[in-house]
Formats: structure tokens, C-alpha cells, sequence
């Protein structure tokens, strides 16, 4: 009778296996089973970095054009940083704020010294790529606005997934822009407003995501419709294109993935690597 081992001669050929060696033979073993309703509420986190993104350039862009004045946006965005930072607290009750030993003084101190900090190098800001070309600037700004999408923690864990590199190529991309601004004040106010959406806001999304998530849903709906309605008064046709987009990340590609999930055929079997499950840190003493 064949046996499967190696150090024994037997009346067989190198590569001969009997009927038995395909009993063992299991498929999709580690294969997850999603439901459509869980990978639309996931895709929300891609939906709610892309709306970022492009309320932070339609920003830009009224400020640019001026129809919208640094005085406006810096008190709009003290206003906004105020409620969510209430509404961070409110959320959880004040248990992730014992837990990490950060208290409410410590916050405003960290506030008030990037605040002033950021306001008095403002104006090295403003000239600091005054020998780059426009068209280079908006080229930088794109690729660092597009690298910081992809390297975003959208809660995958995956080896491209990096929250700080992301984070420093959103801050690039706004001190970029933000030095093709009129005056020295218009960059202090879009270097902070960046600050705000790009880190920030991603922050109490995370915390209503865990905590609320009927709420979730509620807020990455109402921003998706800000995002779009501040895009349709510039291009029509680009909050078009905008609008599908979002529909097909939150809606076509969960459908998609549980659709290519069916056709899944991974197998395993006593043809797999051996895995050694014992513990042997033992030997390492």
C-alpha cells in the first residue's frame, strides 16, 4: 500500500499518488462571505475622503477667484472645529478622552501654538515656490492630492496603507496651493483649513463610524450632497462625473466584489506548505 513519505523505497514512482490523497482536498477555506449592506456602509470611508478632497480644492478655488474671503473660511472653520470637537466628546462620553490621558487644556495649548506657529510663517508660505512655475505647482498638488487617496487608512490593513505619509502629501499639496493665493493670510487660513479636513475630520469619522453608525451614514450622505452642490456651481458636467463616481464606489463595486466572490476557487489540500503550529520559543532561550 502506498504510504505518503519519502524516506521509505516503495514499488512506486516519484510523483504517484493514490485515490486517498484527494480526500483532503477543501476549497474557499479561508474565503469571507460578505453582504452587500456591510460593503456599501465600508465604501463610506472612500466616499467621504474623495468629498474631502474636492471640498478642499473647490475651497481653493473660491478663494482664488475671490468669492470667498479668509475671514469668512477661518471663522466658518473655527466654528465647525468647535461643534465636532463637542460632538468627539459627546460620542463616546468623554471614554476615549480618559483613556488616552489627554485633557481639554492640552488640546487648546496644542491649538493655539500650531495656530500661531502656522500664522507667522504664513508669509514663507506664500513665497516659498515663487520660482516654480504655476502649471508645475498644479501638477504637484494633483499627484500629492491623489497619492495622499491612495495611502489614506481607510481601515484595510495593508502593508501600502500609511496614515502619516498620507497625511504629509495632503499638507504638501495645500502649502502648494496655498502659495498661489493672493496674500499671506489667504495661505495661513487654507494651510489650517487642510488641517482640519485632511486630519481632523477624519478623526471624528472614524469615532462616529465605531460608536454611531446610523449617524455615519447620515454625515457621509450630507457631505457627499455639499461636495457635489459646491462642484455644480463651477462645472456642471464635473458634478456629473463626480456624482457617478461616488455611485459606483458606494454602490457598482460592493456589487461587483460579491459577485467575483462566487467564483472564488481556492484549493487546499496535503500539497500546501507545512505550517509548523507548535511553539517553539523554548528553543530560542
Amino acid at each position: 500500500r502506498w504510504q505518503k513519505v519519502l524516506y521509505e523505497r516503495q514499488p512506486f514512482p516519484d510523483n504517484y499518488v493514490d485515490q486517498r490523497f484527494l480526500e483532503e482536498l477543501r476549497k474557499n477555506v479561508h474565503a469571507r462571505q460578505y453582504r452587500y449592506q456591510a460593503v456599501v456602509f465600508q465604501s463610506g470611508a472612500v466616499v467621504q475622503q474623495l468629498c474631502s478632497v474636492c471640498v478642499f480644492v473647490l475651497t481653493w478655488w473660491y478663494m482664488d477667484a475671490g468669492m470667498l474671503s479668509p475671514q469668512g473660511l477661518f471663522g466658518a472653520a473655527l466654528v465647525s472645529s468647535v461643534l465636532g470637537y463637542v460632538l468627539f466628546d459627546a460620542v463616546d462620553g468623554g471614554a476615549g478622552r480618559w483613556a488616552s490621558g489627554r485633557t481639554r487644556w492640552a488640546d487648546l495649548k496644542s491649538t493655539l501654538v500650531f495656530t500661531a506657529f502656522t500664522y507667522g510663517f504664513s508669509p514663507v508660505l506664500k513665497t516659498l515656490t515663487e520660482s516654480i512655475s504655476t502649471d508645475t505647482i498644479y501638477a504637484m498638488s494633483a499627484l500629492m492630492l491623489l497619492g495622499h487617496l491612495i495611502f489614506f487608512d481607510y481601515g484595510a490593513n495593508a502593508a501600502i496603507v500609511s496614515s502619516t505619509l498620507s497625511l504629509n502629501m495632503a499638507i504638501f499639496a495645500s502649502v502648494c496651493l496655498a502659495s498661489r493665493l493672493p496674500r499671506s493670510l489667504h495661505a495661513f487660513v487654507m494651510v489650517t483649513f487642510a488641517m482640519q479636513i485632511f486630519a481632523l475630520w477624519p478623526m471624528l469619522q472614524k469615532k462616529l463610524k465605531a460608536r454611531t453608525p446610523r449617524c455615519y451614514v447620515g454625515v457621509t450622505v450630507l457631505f457627499a450632497l455639499a461636495a457635489l452642490a459646491g462642484l455644480a456651481t463651477v462645472s456642471s458636467v464635473g458634478a456629473v462625473l463626480f456624482a457617478s463616481l461616488l455611485l459606483a464606489i458606494s454602490c457598482l463595486c460592493p456589487y461587483c466584489l460579491i459577485r467575483l466572490q462566487l467564483l472564488k476557487d481556492n484549493i487546499h489540500g496535503p500539497w500546501d506548505e507545512a505550517e509548523i503550529k507548535e511553539d517553539l520559543s523554548r528553543f530560542l532561550m
